[in-house]
């Protein structure tokens, strides 16, 4: 955490951490997408010096958001992912399926 942030902020920090871990993220990633999110929210609301433009023009928060980008929302993981997913499972035929056979050799 940023030096002189918030006691909310510290706290949202370290909730976001423990989920992390608890989802299987290990504990160098948890700190990562702790601090990204909760820097994200200090650009949104102003509190700290400096803010990239996809910070402050996003229509929604990473909390509101709820994983939309994180390729478990509307549109699941891509193609290339799945495939990637099979290659490591050793899944024959892998390189003839489309989206929808890859998940469904994939158990999703």
């Amino acid at each position: 955490m940023p030096a002189g942030s918030s006691k909310k902020r510290e706290q949202q920090y370290e909730h976001i951490k423990e989920n992390a871990k608890e989802h299987g993220s290990s504990e160098r990633r948890a700190k990562e997408i702790a601090a990204r999110t909760v820097n994200k929210e200090r650009a949104r609301s102003g509190e700290s010096k400096q803010a990239s433009k996809t910070s402050t023009r996003d229509s929604k928060s990473a909390s509101q958001r709820g994983g939309e980008r994180s390729h478990q929302g509307p549109g699941g993981p891509t193609k290339e992912q799945l495939y990637e997913e099979a290659k490591k499972k050793n899944i024959d035929g892998r390189s003839q399926m489309n989206k929808d056979e890859l998940r469904k050799a994939l158990g999703r």
